[in-house]
Order: structure tokens, then sequence, then C-alpha cells
């Protein structure tokens, strides 16, 4: 987790890159931001692109204006650099893992946090559960993110898989309590009013089980005080509301890669695009 409060210029906000680095390069230059502008990633830097260590290695080198957190592709990376899982066919983590700087960038992906939080603006990969408010989900995502970056990480990171427990209670302890926190923030789609998390499916809103709904359709949900950007959810493809953004808009699969401001406004935010049509290095 991270909190800034000092004033600076409004950050952009791009969805899931996942190794397209050409298009994210057109996409910085079509936004014309200037070089002082904070750039903020909603996680899966890396994976099923063709382009993922020059991906990577282009956001480790923008240094502090780069405002990425993690997403369960990054995690996987880590997950199968530690042995703990194994490629899939369509990863193009390879050339990260037999790169000779691959000590250091596992080491950079490994310290991201997995929220961000800033001028009203909450950045998450996926989603975060109706109970928590933006105080809970930053103290939640602190305790993860102190986990993976303990010399235990490893132990801690193949914990983490698994689709119970599904809902938060402040009773969990333990891994538990850091596999519904990762589960949330790096997987949530759907889930039903009392916040269970249902993974049965990952397809656009009408794919959406009985009995449950988008996460951030959940009436009760505690974060609609401030603005949430996430990624993640390519079926849902582009969603902007005024205290809503998500920006996954499936690059990877040939669509189109997004970028927003975020500016305090709504009426101020901009939306800039660009085609992603031979991003994907192979197919599933």
């Amino acid at each position: 987790m991270t909190v800034s409060t000092e004033p600076h210029p409004i950050p952009l906000a791009f969805g899931d890159l996942q190794g397209c680095r050409t298009q994210f390069q057109q996409l910085l230059a079509k936004a014309a931001v200037s070089s002082e502008t904070p750039l903020w990633f909603a996680g899966d830097l890396i994976n099923r692109g063709g382009e993922s260590l020059a991906t990577l290695r282009d956001i480790v080198a923008l240094g502090k204006r780069a405002v990425p957190v993690l997403g369960n592709h990054d995690l996987h990376l880590l997950s199968v650099s530690a042995g703990i899982r194994k490629s899939k066919r369509g990863d193009t983590i390879d050339e990260i893992l037999t790169a000779p700087d691959a000590a250091d960038l596992l080491h950079w992906v490994r310290h991201l946090p997995v929220a961000h939080f800033e001028d009203g603006m909450l950045l998450v990969h996926a989603g975060v559960l109706p109970q928590w408010d933006v105080t809970r989900t930053l103290e939640l995502a602190d305790e993860l993110q102190r986990a993976l970056r303990a010399p235990t990480w490893k132990e801690t990171l193949a914990g983490l898989y698994g689709n119970n427990p599904n809902r938060w209670t402040p009773r969990l302890k333990g891994i538990d309590r850091l596999r519904v926190t990762c589960s949330a923030l790096t997987r949530l789609r759907f889930c039903g009013l009392d916040g269970a998390m249902d993974f049965s499916s990952n397809g656009a809103l009408e794919t959406a089980p009985r009995g449950v709904m988008p996460w951030f359709d959940v009436p009760s949900r505690k974060t609609t005080d401030v603005t949430v950007v996430f990624g993640h959810w390519a079926a849902l493809g582009l969603l902007m509301r005024d205290n809503l953004i998500g920006l996954d808009s499936g690059c990877v699969w040939g669509e189109k890669l997004s970028a927003v401001r975020l500016a305090a406004n709504p009426a101020d935010r901009t939306l800039t695009q660009v085609e992603c049509k031979g991003c994907r290095a192979s197919a599933d």
C-alpha cells in the first residue's frame, strides 16, 4: 500500500499492459502528457503480450514516476520464478525469467504495492470487497505487501492460491486473511450482497452467476465515497462512472489499450485509446 498527500500533476492511468509495449508507447505519445505526469498502472504489466521483458524494463526505468499495483499475472510471474507454479500455454514470461537482470526485475515486482490511494483515487488491480472502506483496504493491502516482501515470501505466495475462504470477516488470521485480501484485490469480479466472492465466471456482466453481481454494484459498498480505478476485467471493457474507472479494454485480446487522466472532477477526465491488433504473442 502507498499513500501520498503531496500535490503534483494529475496522473494518467493505464489499463492492463500485459506486455503490449508498442501499444503502450503509442498511447503515451498520443496522450501527450508532460514528463512530470505520474503514470499509474492497474496491474498485469506483463504476460500474454509479445514484449513482456521490454515492457517491464520500460516501467522500471520510469522510476518514481511510475505508480503500478500488482496484478494476478505479475503474481504468476513471481510464483513461476519461485517454483510454486508452472508456466501456462500462452505465457510470455520466460524471457523475463532468463534475462540477465531477472533477479533485479523480480525483486522490483515483488515490492510493488497492491493498492495505492491518493487525492481521492484508489488504485487496485481487480476490485474491493463491499465491506471494506479505504482505510480497511489500505490496512489489508499493507499486511499483504509486507508478507510478500519478507524473507518468507515464497511460503506466503504459495498459500495465496485457492478460492476459500471466499468472504471477509475480521476474525480471519494468518494465511486465510492474506488469501482473502489477495483474491479481492487481484482476482475479484463478481460477489454476492454479503461480499462472498464468486470466481466461476470471468465474462461480461450478463454472465454473472445467479445471486451475484459485479463487486462495484453491491449497494452497500463502502468505497463509493472515492473513485476506484481498476483493470483485470477485459470482458467488461472500459467503464467510466463518476466514482469508478475500469481500464482493461482488452489490449492483449486485440481490442484497445486505454488511459484516463484522473482529474478530480469527472467532467474533466479525458480518455485516450489506441488499437491493439497484433499485441498477443500466441493463443491459449
